[in-house]
């Protein structure tokens, strides 16, 4: 079975198979976008992103070896299948040792064809969830810029919103550091009470107060070469933001009652969800402090400004959960996907990932429904009762969903989803205002 919601490219200058092609596709749950030339399909992969392409290597205006050459070197260039002839074999294997993804020969029986479609599909989406943190430009940015400091030592400060992924950004830069197969210790500094905070951040010794009936090993201590993750920096009791500080000068610290210094040999990465500058101003956290741990700042968007990435978690947790409760439930439906799209996420991708679980969860549907989504929305049985909307909210909100997915099949750049919807830059951005739709480039 195909994976859900793919795009497929089909370029085939034959009437007849390009026909067949299509069809056999979209029945298989793909959207297919077909092209008889190389120059139309030049132009349609510049418009849209697609998962896979199909082409023949023949084709009345070029070669497919030609468009190849030309698709291959643009960003997140799709996978190709080439369709040959017997006397092409040659030239599909020279092909594939330039980057193709497959070949089928002519003719070909559609379930073997099939299983090659799915194969290519499956290993692109494979290696999109494995290298990014999400569809957006937005976050693809947060992505390049962790990846550029993930070998460093340097301080890491994630700012943002509750909810938004700061501990996976972290555990994302743990991954790909050089101490990836040493702890990653994460300290909640709200979670925790600010008289235990310190015990528990850096050990204590036997004896060192009542209670302390043997020596304890704090995060500091136990996260070796690893990483200390503070989350919620902001929250730590003022005379343990010095104690913190001095860590992170001496790169040692002392066990609660311990007179031996102890070395740290940790990467700190800190994170919070309040303006720290402010704070500084306020005089609740220590300004010495805010530049020792600010060395790199790294601000993750809140999901109501990547919209891109709503469509994509909400497809991804789902098949996430239905897999770890083993439910029958095959996808998303339409209706739960706009529902989706046009909620704010005030909790973001917490919430999202929680509202998913509980769907998935409690659905009796195969595929998710905007009630799954959004039980707290009330829906009146009586019909007759039903509030029926304007042509003008109508209007709006199937304005709000195209724009929506062509955001999602640019990568949210402003300027090619105009394009793709046929207005102006100026008339998309009133829109996007008026609609309420975030987008990751500031308006003009």
């Amino acid at each position: 079975m195909l994976p859900e919601r793919c795009r497929i490219g089909v370029i085939e200058d034959d009437p007849v198979m390009g026909e067949s092609l299509l069809q056999r596709l979209e029945l298989e749950g793909c959207d297919v976008d077909w092209w008889t030339t190389g120059r139309e399909a030049i132009s349609g992969l510049q418009r849209l992103e697609h998962d896979l392409i199909i082409c023949d290597i023949r084709l009345p205006d070029m070669t497919g070896e030609t468009l190849f050459h030309d698709v291959v070197h643009e960003k997140n260039a799709p996978p190709f299948l080439f369709i040959t002839a017997y006397g092409q074999i040659d030239q599909a294997v020279e092909l594939m040792r330039s980057g193709a993804g497959d070949y089928v020969t002519k003719p070909f029986a559609m379930d073997d064809f099939l299983d090659r479609v799915e194969a290519l599909i499956r290993r692109k989406v494979s290696e999109d969830h494995d290298r990014t943190l999400g569809s957006s430009e937005a976050m693809l940015a947060v992505e390049r810029l962790l990846r550029r400091v993930a070998g460093l030592d340097s301080a890491l400060l994630l700012t943002g919103e509750t909810g938004v992924g700061k501990e996976v950004c972290a555990r994302f830069v743990h991954q790909l550091s050089p101490a990836a197969g040493e702890p990653f210790m994460a300290v909640n500094c709200a979670a925790i009470p600010g008289e235990l905070l310190e015990s528990e951040l850096f050990g204590h010794e036997k004896g060192a107060f009542t209670g302390a009936h043997a020596r304890h090993l704090g995060y500091a201590e136990r996260a070796a070469a690893g990483v200390l993750f503070l989350d919620e920096i902001a929250d730590m009791p003022p005379p343990l933001q010095g104690k913190l500080l001095r860590l992170i000068q001496d790169r040692s610290f002392h066990r609660v009652g311990g007179e031996r210094s102890v070395a740290f040999d940790a990467r700190l990465i800190c994170a919070t969800n309040r303006d720290l500058e402010t704070e500084v101003r306020q005089g609740t956290f220590r300004e010495d402090l805010f530049f020792r741990i600010n060395v790199i700042p790294v601000q993750v968007p809140p999901l109501r400004e990547r919209a891109v990435d709503v469509a994509t978690l909400l497809h991804r947790f789902t098949q996430e959960f239905a897999g770890v409760m083993q439910r029958e439930v095959t996808g998303v439906s339409a209706l739960a996907e706009e529902a989706a799209l046009a909620h704010d996420w005030p909790g973001n991708v917490r919430e999202l990932r929680n509202r998913v679980e509980r769907a998935v969860a409690l659905t009796r549907s195969a595929r998710l429904m905007p009630g799954d989504l959004f039980p707290e929305v009330e829906q009146s049985d009586d019909r007759a009762s039903a509030e029926i909307e304007t042509l003008s909210q109508v209007r709006d909100a199937a304005e709000r969903r195209q724009i929506h997915r062509a955001l999602r099949a640019t990568d949210g750049q402003v300027a090619k989803t105009a394009e793709l919807l046929g207005v102006s830059r100026t008339t998309l951005w009133e829109k996007m205002r008026r609609l309420r739709i975030g987008a990751q480039e500031p308006a003009p």
